[in-house]
């Protein structure tokens, strides 16, 4: 694949960013463009290595030493069908996935991995530039419905594929816009709305009903959408987030990430929302508590908004630079990374607890009191120690718990559809995505729990198979999770 010498004698090469004294003044995408003939050097970079681990390290099966053979040899026309044969929205994941594919890189055994992740994004980039990205209305209907529930990136996988074969599918969000954590969730910096909004455009025009405003459970039963449709498909996410109840958890100026985000988010897209309604990091002391992907969203949000000082804590030691003899290449690795919102500021903080929160005269959280902590062999368990003399108190006028999700709300929902859960308190589903109530599929972070964009997308294709194949007794939609990577550690 690619050119038979490019890995040796090309370097790895990614876009480079905007400066940080630029962005933080707004709300734009952070990267600067990438040139095509440096995309298709990269794409020389891809070894005829027999066996392309690639492909375990991605969810979707994405054929990727392909296109970036396609790439290398300026065939972009056929490296955008490679691609959309296996991912419905390259353009997504190309810009939000940690891409796992890139640690299973044969390259990256003892140099740097092939930029797929961002050979993706030019693919899409330069399709949709072309104007090959089109609507695939079905040739033939089939008289049989389908609700989803949830407009996330596994719902719209899951819509998208079936109306292509031909279903009457209609997405129902109880939020006011389509989306999911796509609309309100992911910074503008990170993926601005206008990518999102021209698939939905090609969705509908695809036959794919959007009814946004619609809490299923609340504005309209179970029982209303089981005698309406012909099956159903969860796919409601893993929005439960994880809570710090500790003493002071209930002054004022304590958030969830994802109630910051979304507000900041609506801002963005242009709606009116009152300042004493609206969270704000201006001129205040920031603690991010939770060093993942939300607590960097939330970290560039604050930043914008131009805060004081920020810290981010996380209760893991600090990663090593490289990787660790535990974390053997073809495995996720797990190794310090700078993301573009820490390139831009703050205190990152490890191996540190917070004991409780101290709060003002007026009930407001004003510090945070911590204490260093180790991680220790008690009893044949590996448990958090509290290391004596480290107790140290930062200040703090907003407090954002970003410390992830904990699997779906427990809500109407749930109940209504009389579905089971697993131990993990997650959705429960067989392989083939069925839940144990009759005509009920699921797929995503709902039934998977908290992961990544590829897992959705891949699982909401999954579900659009089996969903096609109960109503029609066969299918020829693909079934990605059968490509032999269930179980990934980085799941």
């Amino acid at each position: 694949m690619g050119k038979p010498t490019g890995f040796l004698e090309i370097s790895r090469e990614t876009p480079t960013r905007r400066p940080v004294s630029q962005r933080i003044s707004d709300f734009l995408e952070v990267y600067n463009p990438f040139p095509e003939e440096k995309l298709q050097a990269q794409g020389a970079r891809c070894m005829d290595c027999g066996i392309p681990f690639c492909h375990q390290g991605c969810p979707l099966g994405n054929l990727i030493p392909d296109w970036n053979d396609l790439v290398y040899r300026n065939q972009w026309h056929a490296a955008i069908d490679r691609l959309h044969a296996t991912n419905n929205f390259p353009e997504f994941t190309g810009k939000l996935c940690p891409a796992p594919c890139e640690a299973s890189c044969v390259l990256g055994i003892n140099a740097d991995p092939v930029t797929i992740k961002q050979i993706e994004a030019g693919i899409i980039d330069r399709a949709w530039d072309e104007g090959w990205v089109v609507p695939r209305p079905p040739r033939v209907l089939t008289g049989k419905s389908v609700a989803v529930v949830g407009s996330g990136p596994a719902g719209l996988a899951c819509a998208q594929q079936l109306a292509r074969a031909g279903h009457a599918v209609t997405v129902l969000e109880r939020d006011d816009r389509i989306g999911g954590l796509l609309r309100y969730g992911i910074p503008d910096f990170k993926m601005e709305k206008r990518f999102l909004d021209r698939r939905l455009a090609q969705m509908e025009a695809e036959g794919v009903v959007f009814k946004p405003s619609t809490n299923v459970g609340t504005d309209v039963t179970a029982d209303e959408i089981l005698s309406s449709f012909d099956a159903v498909c969860l796919c409601g996410g893993a929005t439960q987030p994880r809570d710090l109840p500790i003493e002071g958890r209930s002054l004022a100026g304590i958030h969830f990430a994802m109630d910051y985000l979304t507000g900041q988010n609506r801002r963005v897209a242009g709606d009116l929302i009152d300042d004493s309604a609206f969270i704000t990091a201006r001129d205040r002391d920031v603690i991010i508590i939770g060093g993942g992907d939300t607590g960097a969203d939330c970290l560039g949000t604050v930043h914008r908004q131009h805060c004081r000082s920020v810290h981010q804590f996380e209760i893991v030691p600090r990663p090593p630079d490289s990787r660790a003899l535990a974390n053997p290449w073809p495995q996720w690795s797990n190794i310090f990374r700078v993301s573009a919102a820490h390139e831009e500021g703050g205190v990152r903080e490890y191996a540190i607890n917070t004991r409780r929160f101290l709060g003002d005269e007026n009930g407001r959280v004003r510090a945070l009191e911590t204490v260093r902590v180790e991680l220790k062999n008690v009893d044949g368990r590996t448990r958090f120690v509290e290391q004596p003399g480290t107790e140290k108190v930062y200040p703090a006028q907003l407090v954002l718990l970003a410390m992830g999700f904990t699997g779906p709300e427990r809500n109407a929902l749930l109940e209504q559809f009389g579905v089971e859960l697993d131990a993990m308190g997650n959705v429960k589903a067989d392989p083939d995505r069925r839940t144990t109530a009759a005509r009920v599929f699921t797929a995503g972070d709902m039934a998977r729990g908290q992961s990544l964009i590829v897992w959705a997308i891949a699982e909401g294709r999954h579900a659009a198979h089996s969903i096609d194949e109960y109503l029609m007794g066969r299918s020829d939609l693909p079934r990605p999770l059968d490509h032999g990577n269930l179980g990934r550690p980085f799941a």
